[in-house]
């Protein structure tokens, strides 16, 4: 769609192969879009929050979309995301859940806990470049995601 400009997806996975297929599969798909990693919840939260290593902006851009892995070491997936979707200016960034889980309960606690969607990741690459077409197609070009900023406009507003 005209005037959309690329969404920059924040990845959270401590497996260091998943993140460079990832990497790989996002320029094999076409996407134009920065992606960033970040190895555990810890390191995550710091990135949102723009402590330590992250203060600098520019250097680590709010993302627009989250690719979280469930089991990673410190925080996990499921913790970071209780925080994100509990935090006001956190949680409209969507989150999908990319991981190697395909259990019952950690598809259904996803989704209670405010997960957008949730992905099994895929065992090849081939899978893994289908994934991230469709990611890109579905929350870069149909999903009306909203801007950076815009809750900042809102409570001038309100108030």
């Amino acid at each position: 769609m005209k005037g959309r400009q690329p969404v920059t997806i924040l990845m959270a996975d401590d497996d260091e192969d998943d993140c460079l297929l990832a990497k790989d599969a996002l320029a094999e798909s076409r996407l134009s879009n920065d992606i960033y990693f970040v190895n555990d919840g810890e390191e995550l939260m710091d990135y949102l929050y723009q402590r330590g290593d992250y203060a600098d902006t520019n250097k680590s851009p709010r993302p627009g979309l989250i690719l979280l892995d469930l089991n990673m070491p410190k925080k996990d997936g499921r913790e970071a995301l209780t925080e994100i979707k509990n935090h006001p200016h956190l949680r409209q960034i969507p989150v999908v859940i990319l991981t190697t889980s395909q259990a019952e309960h950690d598809i259904f606690r996803s989704y209670d806990l405010g997960a957008n969607s949730f992905i099994t990741k895929p065992v090849t690459f081939t899978g893994l470049v289908n994934v991230m077409k469709s990611l890109g197609q579905y929350w870069f070009e149909i999903v009306q995601l909203p801007s950076a900023g815009i809750e900042d406009g809102n409570k001038q507003r309100s108030s």
